[in-house]
């Protein structure tokens, strides 16, 4: 007998095997998972009794709070298809996604109702539901979670037969080029995600998993699922705040967590580290872009994080690599240890097949040198770009989704991402990796942020710049920075010029976005590359 693939089913396990056990810890409050599933069940028959059926679409915008866990399970039990809204972009694209994606109901924090006010008169949805925050209120003709939930208690909850090729969620991207795209991701796809995510990540019963990452981001990483089907805790995080990153770890004991590079760097950079007795010896995954080996190593000497490098985007849901740590590396030392835990390593167990290839398609050399594209293939990708069958069709070609990562293979199989193709540097046709410039500029004591791009240059078409963000009350010259590059790495790959600014702009998961630091300098200028 063959039953569809669905992570929903770890929640009837969870509930089965673990009905006394905190499911869900959100600051003051705790729920079992059998409080869980009855909260999660409410919500089912309130969209039911709201109209939502098989196939509708409900657009939830909330942080990292019980409520959003409530709407992977509520929304997608009765076959309705979740999309997860990044509460950090612009009113107007938020209008865009919410009406491209046909969402009927929008769930929406109170705190992040402001810019639905100014454009729910654009808005196709026919209802929206807020969930009630302290401190802020709305004027939004909405009516509140709690009593949506709760008026329908009477109901009976649905059956419904889902199949694994259904759409689960719609995560639009970030369009940072053009209109976000809606990436649809089946149950079948998040269920062999969350599957890689178990079993690389090694979650087990007892591990406290704290959401670092928001979870609007590809679904938690997997997250959502992977931890309830191990029954284990989920510990929700309303922002990333790296003193109650740190406090939550001593008095939760969190084992296991997810975040950016960029998040990791914020928590290891805070006075309070120092000062936090970490008594478990935390794992955590890293990815959305390759980790500096500098920052990889203070992690492990500051707070014993056994760092997990893993890759993958969106549209593969998103896991396809990880960095695979074997018994006969532990006897390198820390900085041989980093450098290998920066690659992004080979492919998890269940997604499909990634190499890297040349543009006519053959796999490059495994020889650490020779660059190419990701592709894969398999369980995890996507079903395609909602509404949108021609940026499809540019995407996956003859079979293999194209991810516009350009990388290397070392002979141990091993990829190493060298850059974005948009965010490589050809300086006088040599190409330049912007994280290779990078991973040797995060070693200077005084950096504690930084980005590295292409500008104009009137001699070489384009030459890397260094934008630098420095440790509180650290003090060093462009000359001294650069001459620093100079003197560890290739004199054509130093940048040419330094600025120094008091942040970097970032998206909600933390990656720093280059787009926008380019754009100053590329005005009126056409770029080649």
């Amino acid at each position: 007998m063959i039953t569809p693939l669905t992570p929903l089913d770890w929640k009837r396990r969870a509930v089965k095997y673990y009905p006394n056990k905190i499911a869900v810890i959100d600051e003051e409050k705790e729920f079992t998972y059998k409080q869980f599933a009855e909260r999660t069940d409410l919500l089912s028959k309130a969209l039911y009794q709201a109209g939502i059926r098989q196939g509708d679409h409900v657009a939830v915008m909330l942080p990292n709070t019980h409520y959003m866990l409530e709407c992977f399970y509520g929304i997608a039990q009765i076959g309705a298809v979740m999309v997860p809204l990044n509460y950090r972009i612009s009113a107007d694209d938020m209008a865009y996604i919410i009406n491209h994606s046909d969402a009927k109901i929008l769930i929406v924090d109170e705190e992040f109702t402001p810019p639905i006010e100014k454009i729910v008169d654009r808005l196709n949805v026919e209802q929206i539901i807020v969930v009630a925050v302290d401190g802020f209120e709305t004027n939004l003709k909405a009516i509140y979670y709690e009593d949506f939930i709760n008026h329908a208690s009477h109901v009976e909850l649905p059956q419904i037969q889902i199949e694994e090729n259904d759409l689960l969620t719609i995560n639009y991207t970030s369009g940072t080029t053009s209109r976000p795209k809606g990436v649809m991701l089946t149950h079948r796809n998040n269920y062999l995600n969350a599957a890689d995510f178990l079993y690389h990540l090694h979650v087990h019963h007892d591990d406290v998993y704290l959401h670092t990452l928001p979870m609007f981001h590809a679904n938690g990483w997997g997250g959502v699922w992977a931890i309830t089907a191990a029954g284990a805790t989920h510990v929700c995080l309303r922002k990333v705040d790296p003193p109650v990153i740190l406090d939550l770890f001593e008095k939760k004991n969190i084992t296991l967590l997810c975040a950016a590079p960029i998040v990791i760097n914020m928590i290891m950079n805070h006075p309070k580290v120092k000062e936090t007795n970490v008594t478990t010896k935390p794992r955590m995954a890293t990815a959305g872009a390759p980790p500096a080996a500098a920052i990889i190593k203070k992690a492990q000497q500051l707070l014993n994080l056994e760092i997990i490098h893993v890759y993958g985007l969106t549209e593969t849901t998103p896991f396809i690599l990880y960095c695979e740590w074997k018994e006969e590396y532990q006897g390198l030392s820390e900085d041989e240890q980093a450098n290998l835990k920066a690659r992004q390593g080979i492919e998890m167990a269940f997604n499909g097949e990634t190499k890297v290839v040349r543009p006519n398609g053959e796999e490059v050399e495994w020889n650490g040198k020779e660059l190419g594209e990701i592709v894969t293939r398999g369980n995890v990708v996507m079903k395609g770009y909602y509404k949108d069958p021609e940026k499809t069709k540019e995407a996956i070609v003859d079979g293999w989704f194209h991810t516009g990562d350009l990388a290397v293979v070392h002979p141990d199989g091993y990829i190493e991402i060298r850059d974005r193709s948009k965010d490589i540097i050809i300086s006088g046709g040599e190409n330049i990796s912007s994280t290779e410039v990078e991973g040797v500029l995060y070693k200077h004591p005084a950096i504690l942020e930084c980005a590295v791009i292409a500008v104009p240059d009137e001699k070489w078409g384009e030459v890397p710049k260094a934008i630098v963000v420095l440790h509180e009350s650290a003090e060093v010259t462009e000359k001294e920075i650069i001459d620093y590059c100079r003197d560890n790495m290739a004199h054509f790959k130093a940048p040419k010029s330094v600025e120094f600014v008091e942040a970097l702009p970032k998206t909600a998961t933390g990656k720093i976005q280059k787009f926008r630091l380019r754009e100053k300098y590329w005005q009126g200028v056409k770029r080649v590359n």
